[in-house]
């Protein structure tokens, strides 16, 4: 599979759009100012406690609080709270945590009352952005993602990626990180690692420990509610977690930003650092790639496949909902079991797209085609749980139910990505529906009546669309000489094509627009 990152960047920050095999799979836009990034950590503090939730909100900084739930604190939150608190004071940086005495666990049935009381400080890390009207989701159990490894202070446990299958890799690796990772941390082994070497795995936990040794620092003297340690932007990140020999190309339209780029993979591959290539060409990036058009085809309410399959993609407050449409694909050859197998199949792969393409999160249910056969709805399971296995984000998909429904969750971790490519019609408002000409002409009379009676204007100018200038000028007698005979005065009725079929003003002699 070839893979190409483009990256465009503009005054508001920077877009990201990944292809697959010139296909676009992903799209990220990270803003120059965002703040609440996922994987931030902040020192903040307990603003209140919730013992019927068994959760706090939490003050970073965020206009809404952040929440914080008992089983988001992590078994080592106590010993969390004793660092903090040392560390705060300035007596840590002479204390490396592997020398550190550790607390003892929480219970995993306990109240988060017993844990935290009101203005405490506590360090925290941003498991979910603001989304919507809701604050940060956050944890006390912080976590530094890196290339190969992802550490977790406070613990002492090493587990590896299922993903690596092979059980003496899993073990050589096992045995390489107990070697080099210190007392009181914890390890988590990505998938990237497999067969890497124990220099590559060590120069990750090395850059992982110093972000660490930042935040002992840092939160000497520091005051609540503030940043402690960012997180890498979305460029770096999907770097850092997709890189790898299948990609061919990153191009970058900022001269600045593509040495940026380049020095990060210097940093994580440096035999991929000439896949970077600046970008200088007369067309916008995104439109000399092809992705312009990508996006205005792949988002909005109805999707369209190539073969005429079409999505219904709708949010609500609760889930996202996925209708799927034969269109006008049907194949005579075939009965409708078969055709329907494979209008579904096709959906299938386009859902799993469209879910890491919008970033969608939470509940997903798809309605697809109903089919009688089992042995056709676990190929549709078993062809969307394939295509989906090529999503990072976690997620869980349920066969369908006997009402032919398929249930997904999908983590959601930041808000949905919506590009809207439609705007809402200026003549029926988007209801698809507009007045009648009879009822454009009553209400033209009304303001009308009301100009000339209520307000005292003279000698009025009536600016209409030409289809309702003739309603108002043809025939004898027109409405307009109705109009005069009945007010005593001479009105101009003048056609306008710039103007769509209900609009209309009113102009005084001085040609001043009449507000109503």
């Amino acid at each position: 599979m070839d893979r190409d990152l483009i990256i465009n960047s503009n005054s508001s920050g920077v877009d990201i759009a990944l292809l697959e095999d010139k296909y676009l799979v992903e799209l990220t836009k990270e803003k120059s100012n965002k703040k609440y990034s996922v994987g931030d950590v902040y020192l903040g503090k307990v603003k209140k406690l919730m013992p019927g939730l068994n959760a706090a909100f939490v003050n970073v900084g965020y206009e809404k609080d952040a929440f914080l739930h008992y089983l988001d604190l992590g078994p080592q939150v106590r010993s969390l709270i004793k660092f903090t608190k040392l560390a705060s004071a300035g007596k840590i940086p002479n204390v490396p945590l592997s020398d550190f005495r550790l607390e003892p666990d929480i219970e995993k049935t306990g109240k988060i009352s017993d844990i935290f009381s009101v203005n405490q400080p506590i360090l925290v890390q941003i498991a979910k952005e603001p989304i919507s009207t809701k604050g940060p989701r956050i944890s006390s159990e912080i976590s530094f993602a890196g290339r190969y490894l992802v550490l977790v202070p406070l613990a002492d446990r090493i587990s590896v990626s299922q993903k690596i299958r092979s059980l003496e890799e899993r073990k050589r690796l096992k045995r390489l990180i107990k070697s080099i990772k210190p007392n009181n941390f914890g390890v988590i082994v990505r998938t990237a690692s497999e067969n890497k070497l124990v220099a590559d795995l060590d120069a990750d936990l090395k850059d992982l420990l110093s972000k660490w040794d930042i935040i002992a620092n840092k939160l000497n003297k520091a005051e609540p509610p503030t940043k402690i340690v960012s997180e890498l932007d979305r460029t770096s990140a999907i770097l850092r977690d997709h890189l790898n020999e299948s990609f061919n190309n990153i191009h970058v339209d900022d001269a600045a930003l593509a040495d940026e780029v380049r020095i990060f993979i210097k940093q994580i591959a440096p035999e991929k650092a000439g896949i970077v290539k600046h970008y200088s060409g007369a067309k916008p990036i995104f439109e000399h790639f092809g992705v312009d058009k990508q996006i205005k085809n792949s988002f909005g309410k109805i999707v369209t496949i190539k073969s005429g399959v079409y999505l219904i993609i709708e949010q609500t407050e609760a889930m996202h909902t996925i209708d799927v449409n034969s269109g006008h694909r049907v194949n005579k050859e075939k009965n409708q079991e078969s055709n329907s197998l494979e209008v579904n199949l096709e959906a299938a792969t386009e859902i799993a797209r469209q879910m890491r393409l919008r970033d969608i999160g939470g509940i997903i249910v798809v309605d697809f085609i109903d089919m009688t056969q089992a042995k056709h709805r676990r190929e549709l399971y078993q062809r969307l749980k394939d295509e989906m296995a090529k999503d990072k984000a976690k997620h869980s998909i349920l066969p369908p139910s006997k009402f032919g429904l398929v249930q997904i969750t999908r983590q959601r971790v930041r808000p949905a990505m919506n590009i809207q490519i439609l705007e809402k019609c200026p003549v029926c408002n988007g209801t698809g529906e507009s007045k009648a000409a009879i009822l454009i002409i009553d209400e033209i009379e009304n303001n009308l009546q009301y100009l000339l009676q209520e307000q005292n204007e003279k000698n009025i100018t009536l600016m209409v669309h030409p289809f309702v200038h003739a309603q108002l000028t043809i025939g004898f007698p027109s409405v307009r000489m109705k109009w005069m005979w009945r007010y005593k005065q001479r009105i101009i009725i003048k056609p306008s094509a710039s103007h769509h079929f209900l609009e209309y003003h009113f102009f005084n002699s001085k040609n001043d627009e009449l507000k109503m």
